[in-house]
């Protein structure tokens, strides 16, 4: 336990979080229909969380250097478990959503001092094997998520996908303080409260824009305007960041191609390889008919692939420079997307599996080395923020892909379906449209809305691709490769500053 107390006790706290980005995926129609929810109100359950802990990453991160690491990790549990408490008690749309941003707060807490801790404990192998375990772990909480989801909405019911954390929080809270150290980082170094707020500013503007414009339109005022404060709050932060002596993200790192290029494909990533997932979802269990359980083991197929070639490329691809692995996956997650837009009214489940697989056979090539890249295209003194820029613009890009994608989804439903009825539709309310059109006409309605969000998700991916591979170049040979130097920066300063 005194070895490797610390790993099980970091690798449970991030394997809870990561969990919660995508459990609730399956369980949103029985979530619909139990609170009256509309399809804003299920964007934002998936984007409340993923936008929380976009937002927070940096600051959380540096606050933790100063605040000490342990500390903050314990007070993120804890968010987390009250959090978790609040959603499963839920007596509407809006506390629910609440409560997931709240989680989001506290996942960020978690995740911000996950690869610190680690790096302040252990070194040299052990540390190796420690990220091993970590990453391992890592990806199994994604493909965990949408199983794990389906069994608990149809057992005991969409509420325990939340109340399950309560135990594991206690858990995570008492071995934590029994068995990781305390650690801090530089000392002198001052949180920088204002680029925090400002980028939180940005983040939510501008994705809670973009979710309003499914209902109300793009060039509606009140749209316009969100997306105005957007624009002014990412000008404060690039205002901010130039004059504070401790920046969150040294906008000076966008100068170089290939770190532009590396965060443009995490924000693609993301967005491509997940985001559709939630209408996916929406239309195999209100459409189709099938359960959570079973709508879970669909996207199962997309979590082996990306496991398998995650597992193998580690050995079978060293040495590959990253630009062929993060743009070639992205180019086949982009193929897999688009093998996914000929549904149609009469399409069953097994119309996806083939896309599904080479999207996770593209998730598979560019997870593991995406990070990698962004050390690759900095110094090794900005190894922590460039870390921790790529799990920022990561979670980023899917909440904003949940809500691009799904004002994409309901344009094109509504070329079939009045307005109404087509939001309605694509918020899981298929049951009550039943009685007014006709079966083939609501599964093509969604079948032709899916294919679009498939058709837009993989061009986003293969632009993506298309960036990175010509903006990110082999690095000099005395640079190539993430070096142990590189790695402790990373782990030592922060994940996400």
């Amino acid at each position: 336990m005194r070895t490797w107390g610390t790993l099980t006790a970091v690798c449970l706290g991030t394997f809870m979080l990561l969990l919660d980005v995508t459990i609730a995926i399956v369980a949103l129609p029985d979530m619909a229909r139990a609170l009256d929810a509309s399809l804003s109100d299920l964007q934002w359950v998936m984007d409340g969380y993923a936008l929380a802990l976009a937002a927070l990453l940096l600051g959380i991160g540096a606050a933790a250097d100063v605040l000490g690491r342990r500390r903050v990790h314990v007070a993120g549990i804890v968010v987390f478990a009250a959090a978790s408490l609040l959603c499963g008690l839920a007596s509407g749309p809006e506390m629910l959503v609440g409560a997931r941003v709240l989680q989001g707060v506290g996942a960020a807490a978690m995740f911000a001092t996950t690869l610190p801790l680690l790096g302040s404990v252990y070194q040299g192998k052990r540390r190796s094997i420690a990220l091993g375990v970590w990453g391992a772990v890592s990806g199994a909480a994604a493909a965990v998520g949408p199983v794990a989801g389906g069994l608990l909405t149809a057992g005991p019911g969409w509420r325990w996908i939340f109340y399950v954390n309560l135990p594991v929080s206690v858990v995570a809270v008492w071995l934590t303080l029994r068995v990781v150290p305390e650690s801090r980082g530089e000392r002198g170094r001052r949180v920088d409260w204002a680029g925090t707020a400002m980028f939180a500013a940005f983040a939510g503007a501008v994705t809670y824009g973009a979710v309003r414009a499914g209902s109300h339109g793009w060039g509606a005022s009140g749209t316009l305007a969100w997306f105005a404060a957007a624009a002014l709050a990412l000008v404060g932060f690039v205002l901010v960041e130039r004059r504070v002596a401790h920046p969150l993200l040294d906008l000076r790192l966008f100068l170089k191609p290939a770190f532009a290029a590396v965060m443009a494909g995490a924000l693609a990533f993301n967005a491509a390889a997940f985001s559709a997932l939630a209408y996916a979802s929406i239309w195999l269990q209100t459409l189709l008919g099938m359960s959570p359980v079973r709508g879970g083991l669909v996207f199962l197929w997309l979590s082996l692939a990306s496991f398998v070639v995650a597992a193998a490329g580690g050995r079978l691809l060293h040495g590959v420079p990253a630009r062929f692995t993060i743009g070639g996956g992205l180019l086949l997650i982009g193929a897999g997307q688009y093998c996914m837009a000929f549904l149609d009214a009469g399409s069953t489940a097994g119309a996806l599996i083939p896309g599904l697989v080479l999207v996770g056979v593209g998730t598979g090539l560019v997870a593991p080395g995406i990070a990698g890249a962004a050390l690759a295209a900095v110094p090794q003194e900005r190894a922590g923020m460039a870390g921790g820029a790529v799990n920022t613009f990561r979670q980023l890009g899917y909440a904003l892909g949940i809500a691009l994608y799904g004002t994409v989804l309901t344009s094109r439903m509504a070329d079939t379906l009045p307005q109404e009825a087509a939001h309605a539709l694509a918020g899981g309310g298929a049951g009550a449209l039943r009685g007014v059109f006709g079966e083939e006409t609501l599964r093509g309605a969604f079948a032709e809305g899916l294919n679009s969000v498939a058709m837009a998700a993989g061009s986003t991916a293969v632009v993506a691709g298309i960036v990175v591979l010509a903006l990110v170049k082999r690095r000099p040979a005395a640079q190539t490769g993430v070096t142990d130097s590189a790695t402790r920066t990373l782990t030592e300063e922060t994940t996400t500053r």
